[in-house]
C-alpha cells in the first residue's frame, strides 16, 4: 500500500477506487456499465497510479455490471499492479459473467469469483502481497 491514501479521479464508470483500511484496493463500477477497452484501460491505468509500482490485492465489485467487451478482456489479461484479484458479484448473472471472463482469459495473477465480500477479502488476504 503507498504510504499516503491517493484517491486519483475514478471516471465516469468507475463509482470508486481507493485502498481500504485492510490493505485492499477495491474498485467499484457504475450500475448498468458495459465495461468496454477504453473503461477497462482506464481501470488498469488508475490501479497502476494508485499502486505506485506496488503489487496490491484488488477486490472488483461486479455486482452491478451489464457486460464486459471481449476487448475489455483483452485489456484485463495483460498485468497490471495487482497481486491477486477477487470479483465480487451478487447474482447468478454475475456469476455467468464472471465464469464467462475467467475462461475465456488467462489471468496475469490469481483471479477468483466470489458473492460474498467477507470471502472475497479472506482469500485476498491469503494470496499474501508480493509488493515492498
Amino acid at each position: 500500500m503507498p504510504d499516503t491514501d491517493v484517491e486519483t479521479p475514478p471516471g465516469p464508470d468507475i463509482v470508486s477506487l481507493g485502498f481500504e483500511s485492510d490493505g485492499i484496493l477495491r474498485l467499484s463500477w457504475a450500475r448498468g456499465v458495459v465495461i468496454d477497452a477504453p473503461n477497462a484501460q482506464l481501470a488498469v491505468d488508475r490501479v497502476n497510479e494508485i499502486c505506485q509500482g506496488r503489487r496490491a490485492p484488488l477486490l472488483i465489485d461486479m455486482a452491478t455490471t451489464a457486460s464486459v467487451s471481449r476487448a475489455a478482456r483483452t485489456v484485463f489479461a495483460q498485468p497490471c499492479d495487482a497481486s491477486a484479484i477477487a470479483l465480487l458479484g451478487s447474482s447468478p448473472v454475475d456469476r455467468v459473467l464472471a465464469n464467462f471472463f475467467l475462461g475465456v482469459i488467462s489471468s496475469p495473477v490469481p483471479t477468483k469469483f466470489f458473492t460474498s465480500n467477507a470471502d472475497a477479502v479472506r482469500w485476498l488476504t491469503s494470496q499474501g502481497n508480493d509488493g515492498g
